[in-house]
């Protein structure tokens, strides 16, 4: 049997996949879905989009359940998330746009240095303070980081858990970022292009078509 450890295992659980919510925690043999899901796929219908009794999901509920995975994987609300989408409707490709906009967020960039282990653990060190950017401190999770810019970790405490997490992690840092691991900083090379993100699983597009309607 599967243990809930928490409301992170509960929002996977409602997906019926993994998300890593928890970043390395998800990885142990004890965060499992049930049989049910991992032989159905993603999404609590099943295969294919289908609901217990046979009949298919409609299009809005597919693009609604994407929607609602995005914004967990990222840890944003509605309001934000829809303010986001508006800036990316500016865009020539509103899609990649929207894509872009969260992963430039200084918590996910954290994230991805590798100074934490998930997203909500680096949301956690840029709100308590221990984050810089270009020296400065920044506290705002949803800050937007340019090209160019300096992520730096300010203070003992903070530095102490981030170049333990440096020590454990082999995983490299996103191609668009250059991680200087013996002084746990980190530089945005450039924002992320269509390249950087065409391994990541989610479906933008039905984003855009929910929003669009």
């Amino acid at each position: 049997m599967s243990r809930e450890t928490g409301p992170s295992c509960k929002t996977c659980r409602r997906a019926g996949e993994k998300m890593f919510l928890k970043g390395d925690k998800c990885v142990s043999d004890k965060c499992v879905l049930p049989r049910r899901m991992e032989k159905e796929g993603p999404g609590r219908g099943g295969q294919g989009g289908r609901r217990r009794g046979g009949r298919k999901l409609s299009a809005y509920s597919v693009q609604l359940r994407e929607k609602q995975r995005v914004k967990s994987i990222y840890g944003i609300g509605e309001t934000q998330f829809h303010n986001y989408f508006r800036r990316a409707a500016k865009e020539r490709n509103t899609a990649e746009a929207l894509l872009n906009l969260l992963e430039a967020r200084l918590d996910n960039v954290v994230y991805r240095l590798g100074f934490a282990a998930s997203r909500s653990q680096a949301r956690q060190l840029v709100t308590h303070g221990h984050i810089t950017i270009n020296g400065r401190k920044t506290d705002v999770a949803s800050y937007l980081v340019r090209a160019g810019n300096s992520v730096g970790v300010k203070g003992e405490k903070g530095l102490k858990a981030v170049r333990t997490m440096l020590a454990n992690r082999d995983l490299p840092a996103a191609a668009w970022l250059n991680l200087d691991k013996d002084n746990a900083r980190g530089t945005v090379l450039r924002l992320p292009t269509r390249e950087d993100t065409q391994g990541m699983t989610a479906n933008m597009q039905l984003i855009v078509e929910l929003y669009s309607k």
